[in-house]
Formats: structure tokens, C-alpha cells, sequence
């Protein structure tokens, strides 16, 4: 679903286009709307989507087929994230973290975007994509998500997520504040008195956690990365 964009996109999804269900090039109503009408397109009964910056890792599909949790309870999966630079670089990772629904609401869904795959029945209770909200669409969907079911983290890299200068989460961040305050009182979880002294240090301890992952998981994502690039220059 690209939104008529100016650089090489059409020629490279041209290049696949006998392998894609369906494609479009041309001006959208943003990204939220984009994505909504591309589930709507869809047919699987597990949902995810991936920004033209990043990437999915090898076997990552498959991996999400077979390890989703059947229980009737959980409704979306999320895996771990290698953070690449702007040349594919892997720099750090993003574990997902598991939070409860109030939890979400205050410090954040903890959940790699790229990494996460719901279930199209539990998509459409929630409500789908709010399409008015241009960054933090992604965590309005997950807080809901929670809100009606479980979900369950992997060990496994499933994703790479690019930073770099243009990136959205480099240039928005003062509409990533507002929308973020914006979903809390959408349920009543207005900020209170000492949230910014928490959230620094419940940050701070993940990001060790993180660091630690990137510490013990080097080698394997050093593999991981070669893989996904013999895979590009074959494909």
C-alpha cells in the first residue's frame, strides 16, 4: 500500500507484483488509512504489518503460524526486534515486554510493532486502526488488543526495524507525545503524580534488559543478519 511515493518503491514492488494479492500506488488518506484498507484486502486470520524501511527476518511468517497460541485467550504474538542502521547494520534489539492493560496505558505497550501479529477476529472486536491518529496508531490498536485478550511474547528475532535520521519515531515525537496523552484519557488514565520518575526507571531496567540480549545474542544475530542478506541479493 504505498502512498504514491517519490522514490524507486513502484519499481521495486513491480518486481514482485506477480507474487502480491493486490498493490496500489497512489495518494491515501495517511498511513493509518493505508494500513486499515490493506487488512480489509486481506485474507489471513493473523494480521501484522511492516513499514517499507523494515524488515521481516527469515522464516518470521512461518515461525508466527506455528508458535501462535491456540488457547482462546491470547489474541496477538510478539517476537523479538534487531534495531539495524540506515546500511542494515544490527546495532541493538528490542525485547517485547508483557504488560497489563493498565500498565500499557501508563508506561507504554513495550511491543515491537514490525515483531507483533494479532488475530483478524480479535482486530475487528477491537475496532480495527484509528485512521485519525498519525504516529501512535500502532499503540492505540495494542492497548486495545490487551484490553480483550492476552498476548504472548517469543524469544524469536522476527524483525528489523531501521533507524535513521528521517525515521518517523527521529522526526515526530511531539505528535507522538500528544496522541500518547490522548490515548490515556481515552480511558480515563490521565497522567498522575511521580508517572515520569516511574517510567525513567522502569525504562532504564529494560534497557539493560535489552542490552543484555544484545550481549548474549550477538553471534546468533550476526548470523541472522547475513541470512537476511544473502536472502535480499538472491531474491
Amino acid at each position: 500500500m504505498d502512498g504514491g511515493s517519490a522514490d524507486n518503491s513502484v519499481e521495486i514492488i513491480k518486481r514482485y507484483a506477480n507474487k502480491l494479492a493486490y498493490w496500489q500506488s497512489k495518494p491515501d488518506g495517511g498511513q493509518a488509512s493505508a494500513i486499515a484498507k490493506g487488512f480489509e484486502m486481506a485474507s489471513g486470520s493473523i494480521l501484522g504489518w511492516l513499514n517499507s524501511d523494515d524488515l521481516l527476518l527469515p522464516n518470521c511468517l512461518l515461525t508466527v503460524a506455528n508458535m501462535f497460541p491456540q488457547d482462546g485467550k491470547t489474541v496477538a504474538l510478539a517476537g523479538r526486534c534487531i534495531i539495524i542502521g540506515s546500511s542494515g547494520e544490527p546495532l541493538k534489539v528490542n525485547l517485547p515486554i508483557q504488560r497489563t492493560w493498565a500498565k500499557m496505558l501508563f508506561y507504554g505497550h513495550g511491543l515491537p510493532q514490525m515483531a507483533t501479529f494479532w488475530t483478524r477476529n480479535a482486530y475487528e472486536l477491537a475496532g480495527g486502526l484509528d485512521i485519525s491518529l498519525r504516529f501512535c496508531f500502532d499503540a492505540d490498536l495494542f492497548v486495545r488488543l490487551r484490553r480483550i485478550g492476552q498476548i504472548a511474547v517469543s524469544t524469536h528475532y522476527l524483525s528489523a526495524f531501521r533507524l535513521h535520521p528521517n525515521s518517523k519515531t527521529s522526526t515526530m515525537q511531539d505528535i507522538h507525545q500528544i496522541e500518547t496523552q490522548l490515548i490515556r484519557e481515552r480511558f480515563d488514565k490521565g497522567s498522575f503524580p511521580g508517572i515520569s520518575r516511574m517510567f525513567r526507571k522502569i525504562r532504564l531496567f529494560h534497557r539493560v534488559k535489552d542490552r543484555l540480549a544484545w550481549r548474549i545474542d550477538k553471534t546468533r544475530i550476526m548470523r541472522i543478519m547475513a541470512s537476511t542478506r544473502t536472502i535480499s541479493s538472491s531474491g
